[in-house]
C-alpha cells in the first residue's frame, strides 16, 4: 500500500523525529499502515467442507470478530473437492464473508474452480468458473473484502483482481492465485479429456508468471523500504510432507519455488510462506539448506530464512491460526498460535 501524496510530508516529519530517539529496523510506515504495539491478524483455508462445516461457518466468523484481528486472509478452497460448483452456493459463501467486521483478503483454491470439471462438481469448465469466482468476489478490485474494507494494490488491471499486496507495520504481503491439481494443469477428465488443453496450459501459463511477479514486486519494496519481513500467502501446499508426488503433480510449481529461493535468498529480513490444500497444521522450513525439496523442485540456492506454515482444513478445521506481526527486536518477526473454535460441528 502507498500513502497518499498529501500526507507524505508530514509521515517525513514524523519520522524525523522519531529517529532521533530510538534506532528501528524498519523504514517509517506511513499513516494507516499500522497501529502502536502488536499487529494481528488471523489465517483461515479450506473452509467450509461440507454441510456441518458451512451450517457452522458463521459462528466461526463470529469468533474471529470477537477476537478483533486487524484482518483475515482466507488462502482459499471455500468448499469440498466433491461438492457442486454452483452459483447459488457461491453468493452463500459471499454472504457469509460479507459478516466479517475486519477485512477479508481471500484467494480461490482450485475445489471452487480447477476440479469443478468433476461430474460431481457439476462437470464445469474451470476456466468459466475461476472467472465467476472473480465476478463473485471480486467485483471491487483494489479492496477486500468484510464490512470494513481497505484498499489493496493488485493486479486487476492485468485481469488478476484475486493477486494482491499491502504492507502493515513493516511487513510485506503478498497473496495470489496459485493452486492444487498442480496448479490446474491437471486433465479435465470430467469433461472427457485425456491431457491439459492448450487454452488451460496458456492460462496457467500467465497466471503463474503473474504471481511471480507480484512476489518480485513485493520483495523489491520490501528491500527499498528496508522492512523486516514478507508473508507469501497461496493455496497450493507445494512441500506437503504426507505424500511422495510425481513431477507431473507438481511440475508447475518449479519455476516460483526457484524465484521465492532467489527472493528470498537475497532478502536480510525473514520470510513466511502461508498456505493450505494439504489440511494438517504443519510448521517446517522446506527450503532451507539441506532440505531434500531443494533436489525435488531442481532449484539452484536455498532458502533458510523462510519458514512455511499449513494451517487446518477440511476435517481437520477446528481452529484458526491467530497471527502477530512482533515488535522490532523481537526474536522473529511473526508469531502464531491455533485457536480452537467454540463450536464443533
Amino acid at each position: 500500500m502507498r500513502a497518499r501524496r498529501a500526507l507524505l510530508s508530514l509521515t517525513l516529519a514524523v519520522a524525523a523525529v522519531a529517529a532521533t530517539a530510538a534506532p528501528t529496523l524498519a523504514a517509517p510506515t506511513p499513516p494507516g499502515q499500522d497501529k502502536p504495539g502488536h499487529y494481528s491478524f488471523a489465517v483461515i483455508g479450506d473452509v467450509p467442507y461440507g454441510a456441518a462445516q458451512i451450517a457452522a461457518f458463521p459462528q466461526w466468523i463470529q469468533q474471529i470478530n470477537a477476537a478483533d484481528p486487524e484482518l483475515t486472509f482466507h488462502v482459499g478452497d471455500i468448499k469440498n473437492g466433491s461438492s457442486r460448483c454452483d452459483d447459488a452456493y457461491y453468493g452463500q459463501i459471499k454472504a457469509d464473508f460479507d459478516t466479517f467486521v475486519n477485512p477479508l483478503v481471500y484467494v480461490p483454491g482450485d475445489n471452487e474452480w480447477t476440479d469443478c470439471h468433476r461430474a460431481n462438481n457439476g462437470a464445469y469448465n474451470p476456466l468459466e468458473r475461476l472467472a465467476y469466482d472473480r465476478s463473485a468476489f471480486f467485483a471491487n478490485p483494489g479492496w477486500s473484502l468484510g464490512q470494513n474494507p481497505i484498499r489493496l494494490d493488485s493486479q486487476a488491471a492485468a485481469g488478476y483482481p484475486e493477486n494482491v499486496q499491502l504492507r502493515r507495520d513493516g511487513v510485506d504481503f503478498a497473496m495470489y492465485d496459485v493452486v492444487g491439481s498442480n496448479d490446474g494443469r491437471q486433465p479435465w477428465d470430467g469433461l472427457g479429456y485425456t491431457q491439459a488443453t492448450p487454452e488451460q496450459l496458456a492460462a496457467e501459463d500467465a497466471r503463474m508468471a503473474n504471481a511471480i511477479a507480484l512476489i518480485r514486486d513485493s520483495f523489491a519494496q520490501a528491500r527499498q523500504r528496508h522492512d523486516r519481513g514478507v508473508v507469501l500467502l497461496q493455496q497450493a501446499d507445494m512441500f506437503d510432507p504426507t505424500y511422495t508426488p510425481t513431477w507431473n503433480d507438481i511440475s508447475a510449481f518449479q519455476p516460483l519455488v526457484q524465484a521465492i529461493v532467489d527472493e528470498s535468498r537475497t532478502f536480510r529480513g525473514e520470510v513466511y510462506l502461508v498456505n493450505g490444500d494439504s489440511h494438517v497444521y504443519n510448521s517446517d522450513q522446506p527450503l532451507a539448506t539441506g532440505s531434500p525439496w531443494l533436489a525435488t523442485y531442481r532449484v539452484t540456492g536455498s532458502a533458510d530464512n523462510l519458514h512455511r506454515i499449513t494451517v487446518d482444513g477440511s476435517s481437520n478445521n477446528k481452529d484458526w491460526l491467530s497471527v502477530t506481526i512482533n515488535r522490532p527486536g523481537a526474536d522473529h518477526v511473526l508469531s502464531w498460535t491455533r485457536v480452537p473454535y467454540l463450536v464443533q460441528p
